[in-house]
């Protein structure tokens, strides 16, 4: 019998057109006085629009414009951006990064570790574990979870926590006290069995909540989006959240000029249904919408995003992937929740607290546990640790989801302001002006981390 031999493939015959018209990357100070132009034309591939707004909004910058085209089989982008002071990009680290992820050779991740001190949404858990738990919220629930693992003598090192719907998402990086990540079975069974037992609470329901393990690479709020995507977030009535550590309703009341306006129609000439979004401007907007359609398949070809003062307006041409558009109600609905729901996850109001200490095995743990004994519910967390110190953001309300009493941080700031570095700023919940609370010793300056880092090891 004759034997048959497969036709051989090279295996970067993919790769060829890529290869061939490398992606071009262009950052023009030149063209606008108030602000960078970052041009992308690269061969056209699935995902490509999330990946560059992702690079971009990782690096913390504010994307007021954007150009989007990406029918046929090229992709050409234009975004204006800027930095957190609405000021143009001329660090020259940070646009030698820009054009070295987007560019031919790109790879966010292995960029990524060779930028350490950055805190960036791309993480390497090399020598860390991500956990990442899923649940129905309620009063304390991120301090337990916390106190858990530091119990077990389990280090966070990073975390991100979101709240909406009256669930609440977390992924967290641990190690032990070795700096190891943790890997042995036995650990891990006993970790989950503990997390397992405090998201189930006093329900006997297994589907109340999940905890899952990776050693892997993730991108931090994607995997969240996802996460609460995967949980069906958006299908909760009315659109009231848990508060992550406080049970209340996380729900922002966007007052009725700021309530998000999503609307759906039909191209017909050309075949696209038009996604149209208006809503309060903030940062991650574009990411949050992008990530949410590349979730649900769906596919853009064309859009244009615009700020305006305190409102942004975003217009997205898409399909999903088999090519069809969105024909019955029923899919527009599920379309138009799904990206109210986006919108809502990432936004906080009320008081932002910012705290900087010496990192250890069990800091986040006592720092949940005071918040909670002073009556403060955590509604979004973040935790990340350069060096030896550990640099936490949480998102408060009082535990009837109300604005924080003066006294109450006050007397929060007298129990842990002589063990870490502690920060207020007023998160505003309208167009005006952020309001600092009025209170003698309270810093009046910027709360981005950086600045909070510097003046700390200064």
């Amino acid at each position: 019998m004759a034997r048959v031999c497969s036709p051989y493939f090279d295996p970067e015959y993919e790769n060829l057109s890529t290869r061939i018209n490398p992606p071009r990357v262009c950052v023009d100070n030149s063209s606008c006085s108030d602000c960078t132009l970052v041009k992308v034309d690269s061969v056209n591939k699935p995902g490509i629009l999330l990946e560059v707004v992702q690079v971009l909004t990782d690096l913390d910058l504010i994307i007021t414009k954007a150009y989007i085209s990406s029918d046929g089989g090229w992709f050409m982008d234009v975004f204006h951006v800027t930095d957190q002071q609405g000021k143009q990009i001329t660090d020259r680290k940070t646009i030698d990064h820009i054009e070295k992820a987007l560019g031919p050779k790109g790879d966010t991740t292995e960029v990524v570790k060779t930028w350490p001190g950055k805190r960036v949404g791309v993480h390497s858990v090399g020598d860390h574990t991500a956990i990442e738990l899923i649940g129905r919220d309620r009063p304390g629930l991120l301090s337990e979870i916390s106190a858990v693992l530091a119990d077990l003598h389990f280090n966070v090192v990073a975390a991100e926590v979101w709240t909406h719907n009256r669930r609440i998402a977390c992924v967290l990086y641990v190690n032990d006290t070795t700096s190891q990540p943790v890997d042995h079975p036995t650990r891990l069974s006993t970790i989950e069995e503990r997390l397992k037992n405090i998201l189930r609470g006093c329900e006997d329901d297994d589907n109340v909540g999940h905890t899952s393990f990776s050693m892997g690479f993730t991108h931090v709020d994607r995997r969240l989006h996802q996460m609460l995507f995967a949980d069906r977030d958006y299908e909760g009535s009315g659109g009231h959240g848990g508060g992550g550590g406080g049970g209340l309703s996380n729900e922002v009341d966007f007052p009725a000029c700021f309530q998000p306006k999503i609307t759906i129609e039909r191209w017909e000439e050309k075949g696209y249904s038009v996604v149209s979004v208006r809503c309060k401007d903030r940062a991650k907007l574009m990411f949050d919408i992008v990530c949410t359609l590349t979730d649900m398949e769906y596919v853009v070809f064309h859009a244009t995003i615009s700020s305006d003062g305190p409102y942004a307006s975003q217009e997205y041409y898409i399909r999903h992937m088999d090519g069809c558009t969105l024909d019955t109600e029923g899919e527009k609905e599920r379309v138009v929740k799904c990206i109210d729901a986006a919108i809502r996850r990432r936004v906080s109001e009320g008081l932002r607290l910012e705290l900087c200490a010496k990192d250890r095995v069990g800091l986040l743990s006592e720092v949940t546990r005071i918040l909670r004994e002073n009556g403060l519910s955590v509604i979004r967390a973040g935790v990340s640790t350069i060096g030896e110190q550990a640099m936490n953001v949480f998102y408060v309300r009082d535990s009837s989801g109300n604005s924080v009493d003066i006294q109450k941080i006050e007397a929060l700031r007298k129990e842990i302001g002589h063990t870490m570095m502690f920060n207020v700023k007023k998160v505003p919940t309208s167009s005006k002006a952020p309001e600092t609370p009025d209170t003698s010793g309270w810093a009046k300056t910027s709360f981005f981390f950086g600045n909070l880092l510097e003046r700390f090891l200064a």
